[in-house]
């Protein structure tokens, strides 16, 4: 899932200062599983500024709405009529949503309400770990599901650095090494000889580095494309 949090109200009051009708739209996936942005945080979102608002002594029309999902066509296309008679909407989705918001509605004005951090899994009520780089090359095989690309700093493909003590990771003592949980992980599995395998250089081509990578699936596109 993609991990977000929201902006600081001081930060959303000022990207909203030159608007009165005002939507704050909140999205119905990933980010009301992370607590982020969902229609109990649009509505938190819309009442505090609103009451910031009423301090200030501004007179502003303030509205919630909460897709589905923001980053895909089909569910914008519901709530464009509804959407066209704001100034401004605060998207409380993650940046891909906010993007895709904006494409499909040019001529309305999207303003984001959220900081996307990072593709991840909840540890725990209230915690969010990161898990995955989107690198396009997948090596979870060869580690048996611990990922050496996102979990380790280094993003180390043989084994650890040098720099690894105890099991934690010389960037801070409250990270665990990757090696060392993919060591243990392959001990207990019985296959510890997997680590005498040389791997070669990270194939960086795959990752984000040479721009936004595009997926074409030509069985299931439509003959009508945008």
């Amino acid at each position: 899932m993609i991990v977000a949090e929201r902006k600081p109200l001081a930060e959303i009051s000022k990207m909203l200062e030159p608007f009165r009708k005002i939507c704050i739209l909140g999205c119905g996936t990933c980010v009301t599983v992370c607590l982020a942005g969902g229609e109990k945080e649009a509505a938190e979102t819309a009442a505090a500024l609103s009451l910031l608002r009423q301090k200030e002594g501004k007179d502003v029309e303030i509205t919630t709405h909460t897709l589905l999902r923001q980053c895909e066509y089909e569910y914008i296309d519901d709530y464009a009529e509804q959407l066209a008679q704001y100034d401004a909407i605060l998207s409380l989705a993650c940046g891909v949503g906010v993007q895709t918001m904006a494409a499909r509605l040019p001529d309305k004005i999207f303003l984001p309400g959220l900081n996307t951090k990072f593709m991840g899994y909840p540890q725990e009520q209230g915690v969010w770990k990161e898990n995955c780089l989107g690198c396009g090359n997948c090596v979870l095989d060869l580690t048996m599901g611990i990922c050496p690309i996102t979990r380790c700093a280094k993003s180390m493909l043989n084994g650890p650095c040098g720099g690894s003590q105890e099991g934690k990771c010389e960037v801070s003592k409250d990270i665990d090494c990757a090696w060392h949980l993919i060591h243990e992980r392959l001990s207990k599995l019985g296959m510890l000889d997997w680590m005498e395998a040389i791997q070669p250089p990270k194939d960086w081509s795959t990752s984000h580095h040479g721009g936004p990578r595009t997926i074409v699936r030509e069985d299931v596109r439509l003959e009508s494309r945008e």
